[in-house]
This record gives C-alpha cells, sequence and structure tokens, in this order.
C-alpha cells in the first residue's frame, strides 16, 4: 500500500503542476519557466569560480543547436571545447566557444573574443564598428542528479558599448545536459530581463528554448 499511495501523490502533485518535494532547485526553476523573476536562486561567483562540467564533456565537440520557437530558421552548428584548468577542473574554453558561437550568429560583425585575465567570469568581444559587448556572469547554480544528467543555470549582465548611452540587458540561460551514446543531447531555457536596478524585482521580457545536440570530432571521443 505504502508504494501505491506514494505513486498517488506524486500523480497528484503533477496534475497539480507542483514539483515533488525531493526536487533540486533547479528542477523547480525549470517547472517556472517562462515565468522567472529576479532575484534568481542563484550564487554569485567569485572571479576564480567557473562552470564545472562533468568528465564526459572532455574533448571538442561539433555543437547543432536548433531554436524551437522557430523551426524555419536553420540550426546553428559550431565547435565547442573543454579543457582542464589549472586546478584540474574541466571547464569550457571560454574564449574558444565564445568566438565559434559568435561567428556562427554574427559573421564578420565579430572580431574577437577575449578573456578577462583576472576573472574567469568576464568576456570582452570586439565587434566591427567601434562597438565592445561586455559579458560578466552574475549568478551561477550546477547539479548533477545522477551521472548523465548535468544541469547549470547562468545569469549573465551584457553591457554593449557603442557610440551614445551604453545599453544594459540580463539574460539568464538554464541548460540540461544528457549522455547520449558517444554525444550530448541538450535543452537550453533562456529569460531575457530589463536592465538591473529598473525594479525591485524584474520579470522576463522575453523568452528562448533551443535544443542542442553535441557530437564528438575526430580523436575527442568523451571519456567513459
Amino acid at each position: 500500500m505504502g508504494g501505491n499511495l506514494l505513486a498517488l501523490l506524486i500523480g497528484f502533485s503533477i496534475l497539480l503542476g507542483g514539483s515533488p518535494a525531493w526536487a533540486s532547485p533547479l528542477e523547480q526553476r525549470l517547472e517556472l519557466w517562462p515565468n522567472w523573476t529576479l532575484p534568481a536562486p542563484l550564487s554569485r561567483p567569485s572571479s576564480r569560480d567557473d562552470l564545472i562540467y562533468p568528465q564526459w564533456f572532455q574533448g571538442r565537440w561539433e555543437v547543432q543547436s536548433v531554436d524551437l520557437d522557430d523551426l524555419d530558421q536553420p540550426a546553428i552548428t559550431h565547435e565547442a571545447r573543454f579543457i582542464s584548468d589549472s586546478q584540474n577542473r574541466l571547464v569550457g574554453d571560454r574564449a574558444f566557444n565564445a568566438n565559434a558561437i559568435g561567428r556562427a550568429l554574427l559573421g564578420e560583425q565579430l572580431l574577437r573574443v577575449e578573456d578577462d585575465p583576472k576573472s574567469s567570469n568576464r568576456q570582452m568581444a570586439q565587434l566591427t564598428g567601434d562597438r565592445r559587448l561586455e559579458t560578466t556572469v552574475t549568478g551561477r547554480q550546477q547539479q548533477s542528479p545522477n551521472s548523465d544528467t548535468f544541469l547549470a543555470d547562468e545569469l549573465v549582465l551584457q553591457i554593449l558599448h557603442a557610440p551614445g548611452p551604453p545599453r544594459l540587458s540580463q539574460v539568464e540561460t538554464l541548460s540540461r545536459y544528457q549522455r547520449c551514446g558517444s554525444g550530448i543531447c541538450a535543452e537550453q531555457w533562456q529569460g531575457v530581463y530589463p536592465p538591473p536596478g529598473e525594479k525591485l524585482r524584474d520579470s522576463v521580457q522575453s523568452s528562448h528554448h533551443y535544443q542542442l545536440r553535441f557530437t564528438p570530432l575526430p580523436a575527442s571521443a568523451p571519456s567513459t
């Protein structure tokens, strides 16, 4: 009877649209999308903090991203690379990855992307037309519910420096990665907020939903 009662309670919770009490903070955050608000339940990273990936991200990948809100748009394809840092933690090769994504999205408008040598959470992208895009991670949370699943949520502050006043925005991206054979399957949920300081509680202005597929490139098969 105990098992039947548990199943009934779980089913009742799902019907009510709620999360089981043991759902992780990021799983609970996901259930709220796209009705996110700030402040979010994310920790503010120090200059040395970084997003630490499971070992099965090791190597170089071809990443294909599909916008699930606009399936008429072609998929975006770029490379991604994950490397060990000075503390032997697996992290994204941030400048390489940002350059690859930026080239796929902006083409020749992107000149280069540089990491801040003093912080793992800040980058500067140089664009044509004397424009610079400064990106700083202001909040982060990551979890591994099991050995084949990885969730990460990051909030970034973007400042576009261009002729005229700078333009600010905040973007939160929650990603769920799962091992799929030799590759990685992923979904991303994104919310764009107004500049900080306008309201005590910011609501999402626009939302996006993406599906990603990581395919290992030659000589970079994932660890087993």
